[in-house]
């Protein structure tokens, strides 16, 4: 046989499932697209089933359920599936500065906080999270006042241009005006618009009001000092404040229009 007419023939069967048993997964899906023949021999079971119970063995079990799904396509759909975990979300359409934080914290009789504050005017803490300190100054008899008493917070945060607004937060609850006291509040946010409501969404409002106590006056009456309003948003996985893109996304999903 000359050595032209012997460079046609394929190799034999022996060889390639010899040589295919050395190839990484990548190799063995681009040697099965050399021919049909190649198809058959480098998507054999025998070569795909180490590879799947080695990188993806929770989808091993998924062949005794069904038979005709080979090794290799659980192999393929694994791998895909592992690659789309580990996407980087895309960046969020919203930016701070696009904001409006209102604030709104009163008593029965009187409020304690009021305030529309820009995005860009907020402070925000080390770290990047989704999280803002505002500093307030409003003074008030403390006769109207008791040591504990129940408050109403709203949340409120708006678009720009009054383009759309989203609730944050809309409760009540007890605060003590006791020198030094803080009151910290959380309401559980609804899930984003592509879950039903049933389906929790894992995160919190977070608000905390701190006094810095009482002082007297010169004419002699009392007042109590709300120094800061501290709002975010807590994972409840872990209880840590959500950076500043992850708070950020969430909200594009209640303020911008999915159409954009």
């Amino acid at each position: 046989m000359s050595l032209t007419s012997s460079a046609t023939i394929s190799p034999p069967w022996a060889v390639l499932a010899l040589v295919a048993h050395h190839l990484d997964p990548r190799t063995l899906a681009i040697a099965s697209c050399v021919c049909k023949s190649w198809t058959i021999s480098m998507s054999s079971d025998l070569l795909w089933k180490p590879l799947c119970n080695n990188h993806f063995p929770s989808l091993s079990d998924i062949h005794f359920t069904d038979f005709t799904v080979p090794y290799h396509r659980l192999y393929a759909i694994g791998h895909t599936a592992a690659r789309r975990r580990l996407q980087t979300p895309r960046k969020p359409l919203l930016s701070l500065d696009s904001l409006i934080f209102a604030i709104n914290i009163r008593t029965r009789t009187s409020h304690i906080v009021s305030l529309e504050k820009p995005g860009e005017e907020l402070q925000v803490v080390p770290g990047g999270v989704f999280k803002f300190d505002i500093d307030v100054n409003y003074e008030s008899p403390a006769s109207m006042f008791d040591d504990l008493g129940d408050v109403k917070i709203t949340w409120n945060v708006i678009l720009r241009g009054w383009r759309g607004i989203f609730t944050m937060m809309d409760c009540e609850g007890k605060v003590s005006f006791s020198p030094g006291a803080e009151g910290w509040f959380s309401e559980e946010l609804p899930s984003p618009g592509c879950c039903s409501s049933e389906v929790a969404s894992g995160m919190v409002a977070d608000v905390k009001l701190g006094f810095c106590g009482r002082r007297s006056e010169s004419g002699g009456g009392r007042k109590v000092r709300a120094e800061k309003v501290s709002v975010g948003i807590l994972s409840i996985v872990n209880w840590r404040y959500v950076n500043m893109d992850d708070g950020l996304r969430y909200l594009q999903h209640f303020l911008v229009p999915s159409d954009v």
